[in-house]
């Protein structure tokens, strides 16, 4: 089998004249959190119903753990477990007799072990057998990957998966999917809650009207972050503060904000050096503090939705 949960190749979807998707490209390995990143209508979820044959592709291809969707269909389908819309369930049985409804109608027998399994992994033991209708959106959310787990996927595929779920249940949930990676199933995972999708996941694509227009790390972003800042001064004298720091090759592509505050690019070290030199020249520095490129920054900045918002950490005196 290939190191890749999955890859697809040229894919591309058309309506009559319209191009939905227009020829991406791009893969997920094993173990990882890949996330698919868009605005509304830039044609994630077509992408995600080809992958899982909803809906047919105009031309393209998909591998799924090394098997050719088109020549491997029950091979390559019998490696996704899938979550596309809101997963469904019979609230009036328990959460065992849903996932115990579901093995049994599996072309492939699921043990009793298997099932077990799943119910752990979804941390759903005190739960399960309780009556779905009283279970939280969170819950019914874990339950639903839990079934998409049943048969042993290598790849979970999961659409907009924290939709309604409040904070605490996003953050649960994202470690779940953490959790599971760690027995090397991938997960790939459309969003629109770019913070959470940053805390989530290890790559990421930025699809903008149905292409492909960037793909990246997350641990590549905040290595950027962590390398060099551009920084928020404060201070009493924004004319001598801007000339001290010029004069003694302290940073670049200065910025004023105000009549007292400037940005400024420094690494680290120099926003202590930056700071001990205006305060042995007599310039009162009210305020320090960075500005972070997030995953919206970067989302914002390519897809030309606006200009990078200010992310600020906390002061440094």
């Amino acid at each position: 089998m290939t190191g890749k949960a999955l890859e697809i190749q040229s894919l591309t979807k058309k309506i009559k004249d319209k191009v939905i998707v227009d020829n991406v490209s791009l893969s997920v390995e094993k173990g990882e959190i890949f996330g698919l990143l868009g605005p509304n209508g830039a044609g994630k979820t077509t992408i995600i119903r080809m992958i899982v044959s909803l809906i047919g592709r105009t031309q393209g291809n998909v591998f799924v753990n090394g098997y050719n969707l088109d020549t491997q269909f029950k091979e390559s389908m019998s490696e996704i477990g899938a979550i596309v819309e809101n997963p469904e369930f019979y609230k009036y049985m328990s959460g065992y007799k849903n996932l115990r409804h579901y093995a049994n109608m599996a072309k492939n027998k699921i043990s009793e072990e298997r099932i077990q399994e799943v119910i752990k992994v979804a941390d759903l033991e005190e739960a399960i057998h309780q009556k779905v209708k009283t279970y939280s959106l969170g819950m019914r959310q874990r339950l639903g990957v839990a079934q998409a787990l049943l048969h042993s996927p290598s790849l979970l595929i999961l659409d907009e998966p924290t939709n309604g779920l409040d904070p605490q249940g996003i953050r649960e949930f994202r470690e779940y999917l953490r959790s599971i990676t760690k027995e090397g199933i991938s997960v790939l995972v459309s969003s629109h809650l770019l913070s959470e999708m940053q805390l989530m996941c290890d790559r990421y694509a930025i699809i903008e009207k149905g292409k492909l227009i960037h793909i990246s790390s997350i641990n590549l972003l905040n290595d950027q972050n962590q390398e060099v800042h551009t920084v928020m001064f404060e201070v009493s004298n924004l004319e001598m503060a801007l000339q001290l720091l010029n004069e003694n090759n302290l940073g670049v592509d200065f910025k004023k904000v105000d009549q007292n505050q400037f940005s400024v690019i420094l690494d680290k070290d120099s926003i202590a050096a930056a700071n001990r030199l205006l305060v042995k020249n007599n310039v009162d520095v009210y305020a320090i503090h960075t500005v972070t490129t997030t995953l919206e920054d970067r989302f914002l900045e390519l897809t030309g939705k606006g200009s990078q918002e200010v992310k600020t950490s906390v002061h440094v005196n």
